[in-house]
């Protein structure tokens, strides 16, 4: 259910952010909607990806919920608040750690804090998301099994006869 509800909100997503950049086209200039949509659809999308990355079997992502949710959460928060702060920015302007503040905003927000969450969290759940040594010999014996019931290659030295 998971993997289902991840597809279709990627599908949505992508559908968003080509709808963002195909009115960027538009005769009249790109409509003001537009880059909400992209603001919108970009984070959905990343999460979507990370959720498809991150579920096993039926299981879903167990305790990566919270952390994907606040790194989805946090990218629209700093992709919405780049478009809604003012864009007359000056010499005079106040800095944000040495940035002007829609570009604090995308830096600190957007690229800086989903690198240090995502890491932990993932730290965090090795051990439960990760191939248990059972899960491992699993997949051996599975490819065992199926290496012995194809039929070998040819190699290229060995010469077909009629009847091949």
């Amino acid at each position: 259910m998971t993997r289902r509800i991840a597809l279709i909100a990627l599908f949505i997503a992508i559908v968003a952010i080509a709808a963002g950049y195909a009115a960027a086209f538009s005769r009249n200039g790109t409509p003001t909607w537009a880059p909400w949509l992209l603001a919108a659809g970009i984070p959905v999308a990343l999460g979507a990806i990370m959720i498809l990355g991150a579920v096993r079997g039926a299981g879903g992502i167990g305790r990566l919920k919270i952390p994907f949710a606040f790194v989805i959460l946090i990218l629209a928060i700093g992709f919405g608040a780049a478009l809604a702060l003012p864009a007359s920015e000056g010499p005079l302007s106040r800095l944000w750690l040495g940035l002007p503040a829609r570009a604090a905003v995308v830096i600190y927000g957007v690229g800086l804090l989903p690198i240090i969450v995502l890491p932990v969290a993932y730290a965090m759940t090795f051990e439960t998301l990760t191939l248990s040594a059972e899960d491992v010999e699993r997949v051996r014996m599975s490819g065992r099994k199926y290496a012995t019931s194809q039929p070998a290659p040819i190699s290229g030295n060995e010469t077909l006869s009629a009847n091949d």
